[in-house]
């Protein structure tokens, strides 16, 4: 992957849970993780089909630099929308500590 490939400035979210202090009511919320940048790639009609994505509608794919701890419960930050993560994030095929790519969707869980 080339550097300039990765132009997409992203936030990566985790979710977590604090109590009130002043309530005690535990309140949950997205708490930014990391900056990076990615390659942000929206799926043509022909890899949507290929997905044949049924629940959970694939819409495309972000290709981060090799990070570990990226999860499936967090969430992408871009341009002011929320991207869904769905599944694993797959390494790259040669060392798995190049990139990861991660299959997101829009609106599935906005959090």
């Amino acid at each position: 992957m080339r550097a300039g490939d990765l132009r997409h400035p992203i936030v990566i979210q985790h979710q977590t849970t604090q109590q009130d202090p002043v309530t005690g009511e535990v309140v949950t919320a997205w708490v930014e993780l990391a900056r990076v940048w990615a390659a942000v790639d929206p799926l043509s009609a022909r890899d949507l089909i290929a997905a044949q994505a049924s629940q959970s509608q694939a819409s495309g794919r972000i290709t981060i630099r090799y990070r570990p701890g990226v999860l499936p419960t967090m969430r992408i930050l871009h341009r002011g929308q929320i991207f869904t993560i769905i599944g694993q994030p797959l390494p790259d095929r040669n060392s798995g500590l190049e990139y990861l790519t991660l299959v997101v969707a829009t609106g599935v869980n906005d959090g």
